[in-house]
């Protein structure tokens, strides 16, 4: 194999990243300087952007910082603890049925059944989200197929309330992200030494110790991976929220669609998009610090 010259080989590395960083700097970063620098601006008259007329004045009045102000006012601020509450709860909730699914797939079920459930994990990425999400609004409803069972068995005798609500939300949000939880977490059991598990029933460790003492602290990466997997989706999102929940249940990432789409502030709704977008960025770096650490701790 013929050899490239000392100069040509010092910018191979760059070359052969280039068409990455291109990319991520055409649909990542350009989107969102574009949208930092919209967010310092106010709304027109009827709307869109209006133009600045003098720069200094509009600096030392303080307008340039006015959306990130109004964003942090009393309205909208439970919005936010409504976005981060459900978010949280769709995490434990999907961790909780995540984690015995991921366990009975990698540890105890049979060879031959692992590939048929794995497929079953991801059959929902085969028809379209939000197709999914109309279908949960079909078996939500008051004439659906839950309350149509319920009536029909005699369990109740009018039909439930189920749409519409932070109920029928948090079970969208559920099941939109089991797949992001249930696949990391399967990653880390089936790297797991079984030996291990061995040993501790061997030295008297009871089923509970085990799992809090071995197999829980050894899939720690993966239980990690799939909460910022679930938590960042879960926080910005607004199809669940607005076709399952109404009015009722808006979300932050609803008040940035509406934004957007109804109220027609452009800069309003970039001050809160890139807020989330900042928040997302600091979870993620959080996780490249803990992953960083923890596999330097490895090391040693």
């Amino acid at each position: 194999m013929k050899r490239l010259p000392p100069g040509q080989a010092r910018w191979l590395p760059f070359a052969l990243s280039a068409p990455t960083w291109l990319l991520l700097g055409v649909f990542f970063l350009a989107p969102l300087l574009i949208m930092f620098g919209l967010s310092f601006m106010q709304r027109g008259k009827f709307g869109g952007v209006a133009e600045i007329e003098g720069v200094w004045a509009y600096i030392t009045s303080g307008q340039w910082y006015a959306n990130y102000v109004k964003s942090a006012g009393s309205l909208y601020v439970p919005i936010y603890w409504r976005s981060t509450w459900m978010a949280v709860a769709t995490t434990v909730l999907t961790f909780a049925v995540s984690y015995p699914l991921a366990y009975y797939i990698a540890i105890l079920a049979p060879a031959k059944r692992k590939n048929l459930l794995l497929a079953l994990v991801v059959v929902p990425f085969w028809t379209s989200f939000l197709i999914r999400t109309y279908a949960w609004m079909l078996i939500l409803r008051t004439e659906g197929l839950i309350n149509t069972l319920l009536m029909s068995s005699g369990l109740i005798e009018q039909p439930l309330e189920l749409l519409y609500t932070p109920f029928a939300v948090m079970l969208g949000l559920v099941y939109a992200e089991l797949p992001f939880m249930i696949l990391p977490l399967y990653v880390s059991l089936e790297k797991l030494d079984r030996t291990l598990l061995e040993a501790s029933n061997d030295l008297g460790a009871g089923p509970t110790q085990t799992f809090l003492r071995v197999t829980l602290p050894l899939t720690l990466p993966g239980v990690v991976a799939g909460v910022i997997l679930v938590f960042i989706p879960s926080l910005g999102q607004f199809v669940v929220s607005d076709i399952l929940g109404g009015a009722k249940s808006m979300l932050v990432g609803n008040l940035i669609q509406n934004q957007f789409k109804s109220a027609n502030n452009h800069p309003f709704g970039s001050a809160i998009a890139f807020e989330l977008t900042a928040v997302v960025l600091v979870l993620l770096m959080a996780y490249a610090w803990w992953s960083k650490r923890k596999g330097q701790e490895v090391l040693l």
